[in-house]
């Protein structure tokens, strides 16, 4: 079979079987709607923050995943000044890290990251969230931090901008497009696809991005080393 772009080959099976084989360098993990389910918490305090602002809560939900805070506020209040944005921001921040009840993990996510330990395959979390916020969600929803960690203090331009994932590639010394993104949100699917990398896009949401791939939830994906020290990627 010949390669499909970038060299790495795909292997597709009987559409009853619903399986796809492929290769990459490294994977690239957003964490909140697809290593943890975070959506209660996040919802309810921007649903306030929309009501305390005369916004609409609806056109607040339908940009904020993926995208950094202060971000979010320039594009719903845009004559605002940004020094407001950010103090907002960080309120805001500092409630979601202290409210964690109903956080829980996205079926799947525990094997999938202890997959990648077990079989020595590079992978980083790269997170709109603050590292504070990524370590507080993580450990409530049982997850371990994974080795190298991309959040939001590290970059200056958040999802869809691909600067979070150009980093993370960097970071582990890899190939942006030899990279696989694992991402739910549109944001974030946009965000992979500009940094030229693939993406899985994960949960009910995500085709409509358009990703490379689409699964359920992290259970659909599965990682193992091959014999010239690249992974293995099956999804399913």
């Amino acid at each position: 079979m010949p390669p499909l772009g970038g060299g790495w080959e795909v292997l597709r099976v009987p559409a009853s079987v619903v399986r796809i084989e492929t290769r990459a360098a490294a994977l690239l993990l957003d964490m909140d709607g697809t290593l943890v389910d975070s959506h209660a918490v996040v919802e309810r305090l921007w649903t306030q923050w929309s009501l305390d602002h005369g916004v609409d809560p609806a056109q607040t939900l339908g940009i904020i995943h993926g995208r950094q805070g202060q971000d979010s506020m320039a594009l719903l209040l845009p004559d605002r000044p940004h020094e407001i944005n950010l103090a907002e921001n960080a309120e805001l921040l500092a409630a979601e890290t202290a409210q964690t009840d109903g956080v829980v993990a996205i079926p799947g996510a525990a094997d999938l990251l202890a997959a990648l330990d077990r079989e020595g395959v590079p992978y980083a979390l790269v997170t709109s969230a603050t590292t504070e916020l990524a370590a507080a969600r993580m450990r409530v929803a049982g997850l371990p931090m994974p080795p190298v960690v991309i959040a939001a203090g590290d970059v200056s331009r958040s999802k869809p901008d691909p600067e979070g994932f150009l980093a993370g590639a960097a970071a582990l010394g890899v190939d942006a497009a030899r990279c696989i993104v694992v991402e739910d949100s549109a944001n974030g699917i946009a965000a992979g696809l500009a940094a030229g990398m693939r993406v899985i896009g994960i949960g009910p949401h995500a085709a409509a991005a358009a990703p490379t791939w689409t699964v359920a939830d992290a259970r659909g994906i599965h990682v193992s080393r091959d014999a010239d020290g690249g992974a293995v990627v099956t999804l399913d």
